[in-house]
Order: C-alpha cells, then sequence, then structure tokens
C-alpha cells in the first residue's frame, strides 16, 4: 500500500508471523499456485495494535491422502487465554452450507466431524484440537482470529 497515514492498516501480501506457535502445523508457509496455504497472517507484530487473525486456503485431495508437499497434519490440543472463532467456509456456490470436505476438531474431551461451513466459537480457557483435514473435495476458505495480540 502506499504510504499515507492510513496505507498501514492495508495488508495486501503474505507476511509471516514474527513467532509460530508451538501448536501450529509445520510449512505454513504462504499460499502457492496449485496448493492451499496461508494467504494472511495478521497480529501485533505485522500491525502494531491489530489483534490475531488468518486465512487459508485448504485445497482438494482425496480422504487421507497427505496434502501437496508434506503429509496430513493439523494443530495440535492446546487453549488461548483469549476467545477464538475458528471458520470453515465452502466455496460451492449452489450449495454453500456443503463444506465439500470432511474435517476433525477437538472440543474438550469430544471430536466433532465438520462437513458443513460453519464457524466455532471456542472460548478462552477450551482446549481444542488436534483439528485435521480428512478428505477435501473442493476448496475451503478456513480462517480464525481472537482478540489475543498474538497466537498464543
Amino acid at each position: 500500500m502506499p504510504e499515507t497515514k492510513y496505507g498501514k492498516y492495508i495488508i495486501s501480501d503474505y507476511k509471516p508471523p514474527a513467532v509460530e506457535a508451538p501448536w501450529s502445523p509445520p510449512n505454513l508457509g504462504g499460499v502457492a499456485k496449485g496448493r492451499g496455504g496461508r494467504v494472511f497472517y495478521l497480529d501485533d507484530s505485522i500491525v502494531p495494535g491489530a489483534f490475531y487473525m488468518e486465512c487459508v486456503w485448504v485445497m482438494p485431495r482425496p480422504a487421507n491422502a497427505p496434502p501437496p508437499g508434506g503429509r496430513r497434519v493439523g494443530t495440535e490440543p492446546h487453549a488461548h487465554d483469549y476467545d477464538e472463532v475458528i471458520a470453515f467456509i465452502g466455496t460451492d456456490h449452489d450449495d454453500p452450507y456443503n463444506l465439500h470436505a470432511e474435517a476433525e476438531l477437538g472440543l474438550g474431551d469430544e471430536i466433532h466431524k465438520i462437513t458443513r461451513t460453519s464457524l466455532v466459537f471456542i472460548p478462552a480457557g477450551l482446549v481444542h484440537g488436534p483439528l485435521t483435514f480428512l478428505r477435501v473435495d473442493k476448496p475451503v476458505f478456513h480462517y480464525t482470529t481472537g482478540p489475543g495480540k498474538m497466537y498464543f
């Protein structure tokens, strides 16, 4: 963005976090042609004063197949001292609530199958994870956000 008074608030390129959370999957680098990955990451280290948010494309792959360039991994169980929202957004405009994917998400001592476009509210302190995409038939837009200054 041009150097203006408020241009610093517009993020148009992927910038990685200053520190990766210990429970994050490896190889989260920026999105690449033909495979998924992070499109954006935002926290206080990218824009001072900003809260945490990241946006990821999860690309199609058969059930139990590793993602391109790596083994199938998911976010490990963890908790935050802030609330978090995790979004799973299907990309079929004719059937927008069909995720065309299957993900498993741990919430406390429960494992939930996510197969529909969903928002998941995670209260502060609730252990959540693992998060693993088991099958992806059509691209899924996935994001997480919370009022913490960093993803910790």
